[in-house]
């Protein structure tokens, strides 16, 4: 084997093993959402602060009979998801826990998507009728989002990972008009 061929395929592996290693795969961690530190109340309205995972944090919002989360990065800059508005304008609650996917860097757990539960009741002659959906939202240096809200089926938990792990380059969901 000749020196040149040799060097080529040795930088073509090394090439190949930085890709591999540092392509970390995604896995969940949970954060409950219930027992969260209410930090403020009126009438009608709430606001309670949950701990998340790497440094984010929670705020759920209870408004008139809806909830909403607002995400809170390391630097403490809040990123409303606005699922009332987004997700469903019905009443609606939150699920009793957040599932993080998470990569590591550096030895240090990094979020890269959030999925919570958002239950919404969509129909005005029967509000006991309810959906559950799965909502995604992206974890980005630039922006935290919705990207997706995946409706109730036998596959929900996994097309909801799968959005997560795919959601970076996905554009948020704008609420409709």
């Amino acid at each position: 084997m000749s020196i040149r061929r040799f060097l080529t395929l040795t930088l073509a592996a090394m090439f190949a093993l930085t890709l591999a290693v540092s392509a970390a795969p995604m896995t969940s961690v949970y954060s409950s959402l219930s027992g969260c530190k209410l930090v403020k109340t009126g009438r009608d309205w709430s606001v309670k602060a949950c701990r998340g995972v790497g440094g984010y944090n929670l705020q759920l919002e209870y408004d008139d009979s809806r909830e909403s989360i607002t995400v809170y990065g390391p630097d403490r800059t809040a990123h409303k998801l606005n699922l009332w508005q987004v997700v469903s304008g019905g009443f609606s609650s939150i699920g009793q826990k957040a599932e993080w996917r998470v990569t590591t860097k550096n030895g240090k757990t990094v979020p890269m998507a959030l999925i919570v539960r958002f239950i919404a009741s969509e129909n005005p002659e029967d509000s006991s009728k309810t959906t559950s959906y799965l909502v995604v939202a992206k974890i980005t240096p630039q922006k935290i989002c919705v990207v997706e809200k995946v409706a109730p089926g036998a596959t929900a938990n996994e097309d909801a990972r799968r959005a997560a792990d795919a959601s970076a380059d996905k554009p948020c969901m704008e609420a409709p008009e």
